[in-house]
């Protein structure tokens, strides 16, 4: 039907504008918030990472693709944070959502910019900064993490803080991240992972150790989270799955 496909085409060209982006970033922002203020919040191991945020000392925080969305309230107000944000479709709008928070980004992933990526994440952390990744994006395989956080905290010298969430109510959409939408008005858990320390030097396996200690802590905290809150977790897919290029954004 030539008059339906010239419709979706239509809607496609608006939802890209950067109207429809400004709009559904502010949308998605207010939505965190009415999560985060009609919910009741439990902090699992958050000593550490608090703490180091209230001395101002900077550190790499990450977090599965599929926990994205209430990530901005893991970090306490006012400190500053730099979260590394892919070029693919959605990534325009992601960052202007967290900058509704007070959140930077950086535009880079392991596909694309990385190396432009990570100096400018070296930097914030030099800043005193907190730098965010996210392990097992953009394209997955899902809760796998690739090797772009290791080589941020080996050239820092910094440790990695894992983080994860859960509520008692939300929904599992079926992309490829199984992305969980938190609902407002529940009981929510924000489980913190131990500081992993990545060495300078990749000896002896060195950074392939510290990259599955990375995975499986944010995996462990993860499924500590779901099951506080009564939820079937999700589990992570192959090491060896084929994962399909995003779509070149727009401009990017």
């Amino acid at each position: 039907m030539p008059g339906k496909h010239r419709y979706l085409q239509a809607i496609k060209k608006i939802l890209k504008s950067d109207g429809a982006k400004a709009v559904i970033s502010y949308l998605a922002a207010g939505y965190i918030w009415l999560v985060y203020r009609s919910s009741r919040w439990q902090v699992i191991n958050g000593t550490a990472p608090h703490s180091l945020m209230a001395e101002g000392k900077p550190f790499i925080l990450a977090f599965w693709h599929g926990r994205l969305l209430m990530m901005p309230i893991s970090v306490k107000r006012k400190t500053p944070v730099n979260v590394m944000i892919s070029h693919h479709g959605d990534g325009e709008i992601i960052a202007r959502t967290i900058k509704h928070w007070g959140q930077e980004s950086i535009r880079g992933s392991a596909t694309k910019g990385a190396q432009a990526a990570i100096k400018q994440m070296l930097k914030a952390l030099k800043r005193g900064e907190v730098a965010v990744i996210t392990p097992d994006g953009p394209r997955g395989p899902r809760m796998r993490a690739q090797e772009g956080v290791v080589r941020l905290a080996a050239m820092s010298a910094l440790p990695v803080f894992p983080v994860s969430y859960s509520t008692t109510r939300g929904k599992l959409l079926g992309s490829w991240d199984r992305f969980f939408v938190a609902a407002p008005f529940s009981r929510g858990v924000v489980t913190w992972g131990d500081a992993i320390h990545v060495p300078r030097r990749d000896e002896d396996g060195a950074f392939e150790r510290a990259r599955l200690q990375i995975e499986d802590s944010l995996t462990t905290i993860t499924r500590t989270a779901d099951d506080t809150c009564g939820r079937e977790t999700v589990e992570p897919e192959s090491r060896d799955k084929v994962v399909k290029p995003h779509k070149k954004a727009a401009g990017a």
